[in-house]
Parts: structure tokens; C-alpha cells; sequence
């Protein structure tokens, strides 16, 4: 039997911001759980973070001195953000947020009761407290992302990388996993620059970019190494399952039409294998991903060699 639910798209105006209170000073109420003051604590404590996670579990948590409830779900798409509290319910509530044209995501209300208008109507004038809030988020997200990105092929940049390889180290130690990293670099690269221009190169990263982030998991990162390199780190991935991934990122890019000046390029990649052992350092493990690569390169290219 389906759930009943009902669906709200929910766009906070500037005239609509003004008569439920905000930009204006709130009268103080003497009591303590009306909506007119969980409103204002709201508008007050939202504002004391940037992070997602925190606001809105700041907010799920809040809201429930006025209306009880059992979950609540959040996602914008174009950040790749979900989070969820609590249990799913039976029944339920999602709002589509907006202002002034920009889209802040979808909200989900679930819990096991079905929803009174009063409480809706409550609902509604709450989520005006998280409105700024996460805009504020989504724009820090947005540009913190940006920072840690290559512009040209949307992987991680070497910054990023940096971070992330010392952190999954850590993780990797803590609950006894393997890791494995992968260093691929495009076969005569700068062949192709000089024989069909820069402009036909950046192309050529870009699409072997997106081929290599098709053929992964979500949870594997692909960072851009150098000019042609790429780093690909593999989360959980012992050195057996790292070279059939390996293979078949070769395989994948060896397979895609490139094209330049109406022409086919054809294009191949070498790659190097390495798996972290027990104590490497950071600089170990990429040094031996980079040896394996140059192993690779040097017996023809067009293959995968693997680490001692």
C-alpha cells in the first residue's frame, strides 16, 4: 500500500520574508514553545553555522518542540547533497525551496501520524528560519568545492589530493582495510597538442577524465596529478581488485572516440599500481604508484604494471 504524502513547492518572496517576520525586530512572548519565538531562537541559532549537517540538525531538532516528528530528509542535486534524520513514517510532507529563482533543495516531514493543517502551517513558517541559512551553506559548499577542483576536468586538484590521501591513510590503519592507488597518464600526450592544438588536448583530458569517473564507484576519488596524469585512490580496494580496476580503466579509455579536426585520435593510457603496506608514509605510496606507472611506459605503454 503506498504511503500518503503530499508534495508543497514552497518560495520565499521578499514580501512573503516580511509578513511571517523576518528582517524585522520579534516582539518577545512570555510563552515558551509559541511558534512566533521557536521561530525567532531558530533565526538566531541557524545562523551560527555553515555546515549542512549541523543546520539542519539543529533545525530537525528544534522544530520538534512545536511539531512532533519522526524523520527528516534533505537533498540538492546540484551540490550531490543528502542528509537524513532519524526513522522513516508513514506519512509525509516535502517542500521544494526557492527564492528569487535559486533553488535550495528539497525538505521531507515523515512520522507515523498524518500531518494536522495547523502543524503544516507551522511547518511553513519555520522552514522561513532556514531559508538564509542554507543558502549561506550551499554557497560556502560551492565555493569550498571549487577550490579543491580542477576547472578544466572536474576532478580533484592537487590540493584536494593532499587532504584526502593522509585521511584515507588514516581510516585505512584504523579499520584494517587495504588501499590502493592508480596513476594513469594519457600515451603521447604531447603528440597530440602539438599536432592538433591545445584546444584539441583539453578536450582529450576532459573526455578521459569523464571515462575514468564512469567506470569507478562513488566512493573513489580521481584527482588530476599533473598535465596528463591522473590520480585515481581506491578506498577499500585490495592490490588484486585495484588491477582489474585498472584494466578496465584502460580498457574504457582505449575504447572512446576522440575526435580533432573531423579526425579520430586514437588514444591509449598507462597506468601504475600501488597498494599501501603497513607504516607507508604518503610519499611512499605515490612513489611507488609513480615507479610502477614509469615501468609501465617504459615496456611500450598501453598496459598496467603493478608495484613491488
Amino acid at each position: 500500500m503506498k504511503s500518503p504524502s503530499q508534495t508543497n513547492a514552497i518560495d520565499f518572496d521578499s514580501a512573503k520574508l516580511q509578513r511571517l517576520g523576518f528582517g524585522q525586530q520579534q516582539p518577545s512572548l512570555e510563552r515558551p514553545l509559541s511558534l512566533a519565538q521557536l521561530r525567532q531562537q531558530l533565526s538566531l541559532q541557524l545562523q551560527t553555522s555553515l555546515e549542512p549537517q549541523r543546520i539542519l540538525g539543529l533545525f530537525f531538532r528544534e522544530i520538534q518542540r512545536l511539531v512532533p516528528l519522526d524523520a527528516l530528509s534533505y537533498q540538492h542535486k546540484s551540490s550531490d547533497l543528502r542528509l537524513e534524520f532519524g526513522q522513516r513514517g508513514h506519512h509525509s510532507i516535502s517542500y521544494n525551496l526557492s527564492h528569487e529563482g535559486e533553488h535550495l533543495g528539497e525538505l521531507v516531514f515523515r512520522r507515523n501520524q498524518r500531518f494536522t493543517e495547523q502543524e503544516q502551517g507551522n511547518l511553513e513558517s519555520l522552514l522561513a528560519s532556514l531559508l538564509y541559512p542554507m543558502r549561506n551553506s550551499l554557497l560556502y559548499r560551492a565555493a569550498t568545492q571549487s577550490a579543491l577542483r580542477d576547472p578544466l576536468t572536474d576532478t580533484g586538484n592537487r590540493i584536494a589530493m593532499d587532504q584526502t590521501l593522509q585521511r584515507e591513510i588514516e581510516l585505512s590503519r584504523r579499520h584494517l582495510q587495504p588501499l590502493s592507488l592508480l596513476m594513469l597518464d594519457i600515451d603521447h600526450f604531447k603528440q597530440i597538442n602539438d599536432t592538433h592544438g591545445h584546444s584539441a588536448g583539453d578536450e582529450v583530458l576532459k573526455a578521459v577524465a569523464a571515462s575514468i569517473k564512469s567506470q569507478l564507484r562513488n566512493v573513489d576519488m580521481v584527482f588530476r596529478y599533473g598535465g596528463e596524469e591522473f590520480l585515481i585512490l581506491l578506498s577499500n580496494t585490495s592490490r588484486e581488485a585495484a588491477a582489474m580496476i585498472g584494466e578496465r580503466l584502460r580498457v574504457a579509455a582505449q575504447a572512446e572516440d576522440y575526435e580533432a579536426d573531423g579526425r579520430v585520435i586514437g588514444l591509449t593510457v598507462s597506468l601504475g599500481c600501488s597498494t599501501l603496506l603497513p607504516g607507508e608514509s604518503v610519499e611512499s605510496l605515490l612513489r611507488r604508484a609513480d615507479n610502477a606507472l614509469y615501468v609501465a611506459k617504459r615496456e611500450g605503454r598501453n598496459r598496467l604494471a603493478m608495484a613491488g
